[in-house]
Formats: structure tokens, C-alpha cells, sequence
């Protein structure tokens, strides 16, 4: 099989050779398109070097964007907004035909990298192992430890109503209580509007969580998602003031939360539980999806949502041929002993 592997370091080059092997039409994960990964490089990581790098074989590409962190380190190109990353492929390709262009990336890298760190993967379909196995073929040391969780839950057909009769005693009481004791005016909006964008920036603001890594990257993406018809806003309004905002989208079946937020102030009401109390309601019996994903984060009360979890690795691949990487590719073989022996 012939395969050839090049190197880009610009998104404009990137969608003209990827002829929309990137695009919507083509990926049917948000975080695998060139739109998401373009705006999160230019609102998120743009003081770093790009690297992107791409192989073909027999009508089939394979992408895997990276970014430069230090000299001979590379990462992913994704962070804390990611609820996963991966190699993207396009065009006619099966399994033996995706571990060729890995392995072609993996050796074209070689003369690049000296330490690669790819983190959020999820472990769908031999992710991890193609992964490794790849990388390992081409003459890296590769290592992949679970460090975070990724709640979901999967409805099999049910509708709403059994949804939340299955939900624990406490949530349910909660959202009763709060309902006849705190009213509230609850809408869910599919497009994208300024106005609402304010509330959502004007909630999160005055909420007790830490500074928003980019709110213009959020703003970027709802706007994207909002012109095609794919973005959920929510927004809980007590006597005309937005106490509690959510932005997730919805496509494919899979609704996903990006983000959640409450008023400090108004704590007291629990907005946000019935807000998110709506927003299930409408996934599940107007969007009709098939999963809801809560992304990374491995925090309590996601549990009284979402029945499922599954790990999120960290893969390190140390080149071989630096010597640089002998003695840290030493310590995370030595590690990964310690951590199977302990399990």
C-alpha cells in the first residue's frame, strides 16, 4: 500500500486540500471538523506553532492536528472545550487503511517530535489501541493512562417520563419543590441572537465559576452551531433577570453540554436543576437524541443525570531516536507497571 505523509501549519491550506473531507457534510463529530478545530486554534491557542499533519492512501486521508508546546513537545490540538480527540478520517477507508496512514503520520513525526501528548481520547472503537499500536510500529514509545471520566447516558428509546422516574428520589423532590416555590420563565432557542448571547455571558459572570477560558470561542461556535439549526441556549429568567444559562448542541441523535451556569445569587431557587430539568425534556422528547453526553469531569452530580461513565485517556508517544525521550519514556514504563500491579 502506498502511502504519503506531508505536513501543513495553515487552516486556509487545510481546507483546500481536504476538498470538505472535513466539513459537516463529511464528520459527523463536532470536535472532528476543521470549523471547530479552526476556532479553537485562532480564540484559544494561537500563540503556539501549528502542526498539522496528513497521509493518503488509496482515496483515503488521515488528519492529526497538533500544536507546538515547547521545544521537541507537541499536544493535541484541543483543550478543556473538547470532549475528545482523535486522528480524523475522510474518503474510503477501513481499519487496515486508517493504522497505514497513523503509522505513516507516526513516522513522518519522527523527524519532528521528540514527545507527543494527545489528551481527550476516547476509547470508541480500538481508538487507543490503533493509537499505540501505530505509533509503536513506527519506533515510538507509547503509553496511554486514564486521568479523567466522561459521563453520557443513552435513552434506548425512552421518552422523557421514564427518563426522570428512573432519576434518584433527591433530584426529583428538588425539582418539585423548586417549581411550586420558585417560579420561573424557562426558554430553549435553536438560533443564535446578541441579546441572548448577553444574558448567557451576563449569567455565567455573576455565577461562582472561575473566568471563561474564551468566551469568544463559545460565542464563535454558537453562532456556527446556531446557523444550522444544531444550538440549544437556555435560559431561566426570575421576574425578567437571567438567573441561569446552558449552551449545548444538538446533531446526529447526540445532544452535547458544553456549559452550565447559575447566578450566585440566586443559589437559593435552584435555577440551574430546572433549567436542566427543560433542556432534558426537550433532547429527549422534541430533538428526539439518542445520547447526552455531560463532556469531561468526573464531578458528583452529573451521576444524578447521566448512567453511564467511561475513562478519558492521556496517550505520551516518546520518540526513540531522541535521546532526550530514553529516561522520561523510562519513568512512564515504570509508572504503567506501578499502576497495573495496583489494580
Amino acid at each position: 500500500m502506498w502511502v504519503k505523509g506531508e505536513y501543513h501549519d495553515d487552516f486556509t491550506n487545510v481546507r483546500k486540500v481536504s476538498r470538505e473531507g472535513l466539513s459537516r457534510e463529511s464528520q459527523p463529530h463536532l470536535f472532528d471538523r476543521v470549523d471547530w478545530l479552526e476556532n479553537l486554534y485562532k480564540h484559544c491557542l494561537s500563540g503556539y506553532p501549528p502542526l498539522f499533519l496528513r497521509a493518503r492512501a488509496e482515496g483515503a486521508e488521515g488528519w492529526l492536528f497538533l500544536y507546538h508546546r515547547r521545544t521537541g513537545e507537541y499536544h493535541a490540538l484541543a483543550n478543556w472545550y473538547n470532549f475528545s480527540f482523535r486522528p480524523v478520517f475522510s474518503g474510503n477507508h477501513d481499519e487496515k487503511i486508517r493504522r497505514a496512514l497513523l503509522k505513516a503520520m507516526a513516522r513522518r513525526l519522527r523527524g519532528r517530535a521528540a514527545h507527543i501528548v494527545l489528551y481527550p481520547v476516547v476509547d470508541e472503537d480500538g481508538a487507543v489501541d490503533s493509537l499505540l499500536s501505530a505509533f509503536r510500529a513506527a519506533g515510538w514509545a507509547a503509553f496511554a493512562q486514564p486521568v479523567d471520566r466522561n459521563h453520557f447516558l443513552d435513552l434506548e428509546g425512552r421518552d422523557f417520563d421514564s427518563y426522570w422516574s428512573a432519576r434518584p428520589g433527591a433530584v426529583r423532590s428538588t425539582v418539585d419543590r423548586k417549581l411550586a416555590k420558585f417560579p420561573l420563565e424557562l426558554e430553549i432557542h435553536d438560533r443564535f441572537s446578541p441579546e441572548i448571547w448577553e444574558e448567557y455571558e451576563a449569567v455565567y459572570e455573576n455565577s461562582w465559576k472561575p473566568e471563561e477560558g474564551s468566551l469568544s470561542f463559545l460565542r464563535a461556535i454558537a453562532e456556527h452551531e446556531g446557523q444550522a439549526g444544531h444550538l440549544r441556549i437556555g435560559i431561566a429568567r426570575s421576574e425578567g433577570v437571567a438567573v441561569a444559562a446552558q449552551f449545548w448542541t444538538v446533531e446526529n441523535g447526540a445532544a452535547l453540554i458544553h456549559k452550565l451556569a447559575h447566578r450566585e445569587d440566586a443559589g437559593a431557587g435552584s435555577p440551574g436543576t430546572l433549567l436542566s430539568y427543560a433542556m432534558f425534556r426537550h433532547v429527549i422528547d422534541v430533538d428526539k437524541v439518542e445520547r447526552i453526553d455531560f463532556g469531561t469531569g468526573d464531578d458528583a452530580y452529573k451521576r444524578d443525570w447521566m448512567e453511564d461513565e467511561r475513562p478519558l485517556y492521556r496517550i505520551d508517544l516518546y520518540n526513540l531516536r531522541r535521546p532526550s525521550s530514553w529516561f522520561p519514556a523510562l519513568k512512564a514504563f515504570i509508572s504503567g507497571l506501578v499502576r497495573s500491579r495496583k489494580t
